[in-house]
């Protein structure tokens, strides 16, 4: 008897154990398979395709060293990319929280009416105001700038809805004593309430990042010299008419996995906590 109440592991646990673990490789496969056929010479991945085949007399290291010898731009893609990825990252979650916190914690004339705006801008597709947004650039000269590419997605609808539901759940007791503390506004932002929103920045960082890192439509649009193109689009650019290099396709894909793998690997920790308390209160 003392044996089985001191045992670790019951039959729901080992049953969710194995749940988890099937869910794993299912999840890992693929991943596998694209490191597997990034070794890979481009006909064979063109006549076998994606697979678990380790056939190691076919397999090397020469795609890699192909992205590494200097013959493309990837690493100019490949910094453009983190450049733009961190600006846009930054800014949008401090702008983004500066206007959730005001929806939040303040009353004013036409709040919900904003609001609802804010809702109905998160529902409208890119494609619908890409042409005016595009013209909108071109009138205030950011095509073919870093900016052009930040500026327009700043604000975004989705992180303002979630930080206005954090803050939502975060008691006003706190504004009112820094208030009576004599704490400025900008005080009671940036000294009370900045470092309770640190599991919201870590989820919502997390978001904001891959989606900037990953955008391939946009950037595309506004940028048209070569030094500027981001990770997405050089990649795109090794598919042309004229020879399919998706070996070193592949490849790069690879390697550009592990920006968004680091970011989660940081953050993990806030990001399970700051996406629950989202939605904590409406």
């Amino acid at each position: 008897m003392k044996v089985k109440r001191d045992a670790k592991f019951t039959v729901p646990s080992v049953l969710m154990l194995i749940l988890f673990i099937v869910m794993a490789v299912i999840t890992l496969t693929p991943f596998i398979s694209i490191f597997l056929a990034s070794l890979r010479p481009g006909k064979e991945i063109m006549r076998q395709g994606l697979g678990l085949n380790l056939d190691t007399s076919i397999m090397s290291f020469k795609n890699y060293l192909y992205l590494f010898s200097g013959e493309t731009a990837y690493f100019t893609w490949f910094k453009n990319s983190i450049v733009i990825t961190a600006i846009q990252t930054v800014l949008t979650l401090f702008v983004s929280a500066f206007v959730g916190y005001g929806f939040a914690m303040y009353d004013f004339k036409f709040k919900n009416l904003l609001f609802m705006c804010v809702l109905i801008i998160m529902m409208i597709p890119m494609e619908i105001i890409m042409l005016p947004l595009f013209q909108l650039t071109i009138k205030i000269g950011l095509i073919d700038r870093i900016m052009g590419v930040i500026l327009p997605f700043v604000a975004g609808p989705l992180p303002i809805f979630f930080f206005r539901q954090y803050l939502s759940g975060i008691p006003r007791d706190f504004i009112d004593v820094g208030r009576v503390d004599g704490c400025t506004e900008y005080g009671i932002f940036f000294r009370i309430v900045l470092p309770l929103m640190k599991p919201a920045y870590a989820a919502m960082g997390i978001f904001v990042g891959m989606n900037s890192w990953n955008n391939f439509l946009w950037p595309m649009i506004v940028l048209k010299s070569k030094d500027k193109l981001t990770l997405p689009i050089g990649l795109n650019a090794l598919i042309t008419p004229y020879g399919n290099n998706y070996d070193v396709l592949i490849a790069g894909s690879v390697l550009s996995v592990i920006p968004v793998i680091i970011l989660f690997l940081l953050f993990q920790k806030y990001f399970i906590a700051g996406m629950t308390a989202g939605g904590v209160k409406g």
